[in-house]
């Protein structure tokens, strides 16, 4: 199996904590892909990627993008955290923001169920899985991707009858956006060939005009053009902005969230 993390809490030492509480209770030492803070459209463009990648096959990813400031103050510690599978694979995630419209919009997921992290923590004492002094620890900790997500994954992984709410997933990106800046500058968008219009080979945006070519090899030195990227699923693939021999995002002012159709 594998075990794959996508994170905002992604400094070094966050990181090591995550693969190795990861690496202790799976077995095996996780992929691990940091977010920059609160991008839950880098969140949901990668874990589109880690699903591609792994093709189904047996596994786990983990996702956490869980700010406490603003709209999250609706929440009494964060976003809660749900659980689905694609094919073998379970994916067990954050669900606020946009972190699961992609997975949701590529047809992977409709409905997921929502862990309430009190009550699973309670199940567990009844169950002889966890201490009350560990579920008072797990349920009033800030670091809730450390102490709670790996194990709840743990938890529905082993088969474990853990409690949970259904709930209807929801695409809520508007329009196309950027969610990926590549170290090239390329700059992967949420728009597939199905989302934009292709007149005279061109590709009309809100950031402006451009010639469309399938492949990076097609575009002449210099030229700014949207293509056919890499990432994507089951044959859905999302466009990117790029420019040959250049860092797009720097020559046209790009950078992730990005509003661009």
């Amino acid at each position: 199996m594998f075990v794959s993390i996508i994170n905002d809490c992604a400094d070094d030492n966050a990181k090591v904590r995550q693969e190795l509480r990861a690496k202790v209770l799976f077995g095996e030492l996780p992929s691990f892909i940091g977010l920059s803070s609160y991008s839950g459209l880098a969140a949901a463009g990668s874990l589109i990627d880690v699903l591609d990648t792994t093709g189904g096959e047996e596994g786990v990813v983990l996702v956490n993008v869980a700010p406490r400031h603003g709209k999250a103050k609706r929440w009494k510690n964060g976003t809660p955290f749900g659980f689905f599978y694609y094919k073998k694979t379970l994916v067990c995630a954050t669900i606020d923001n946009e972190t699961l419209s992609l997975a949701k919009r590529l047809g992977i997921v409709d409905k997921l169920g929502i862990f309430d992290i009190e009550e699973v923590c309670n199940f567990q004492i009844k169950n002889n899985k966890i201490s009350p002094e560990l579920a008072d620890k797990i349920i009033n900790t800030q670091f809730r991707s450390f102490e709670f997500l790996p194990r709840v994954a743990k938890w529905v992984w082993d088969g474990d009858r853990i409690p949970f709410a259904e709930e209807e997933v929801a695409d809520i990106i508007e329009g196309g956006h950027i969610w990926w800046v590549d170290n090239f500058g390329n700059c992967k968008t949420t728009l597939t060939r199905n989302n934009v219009e292709i007149i005279d080979g061109k590709v009309k945006l809100e950031i402006g005009e451009f010639n469309f070519y399938e492949m990076l090899r097609d575009v002449p030195n210099g030229e700014t053009a949207v293509i056919v990227g890499s990432s994507g699923l089951d044959g859905k693939k999302f466009l990117e902005i790029v420019t040959q021999g250049e860092s797009t995002a720097k020559k046209c002012n790009l950078a992730i969230g990005l509003k661009i159709s």
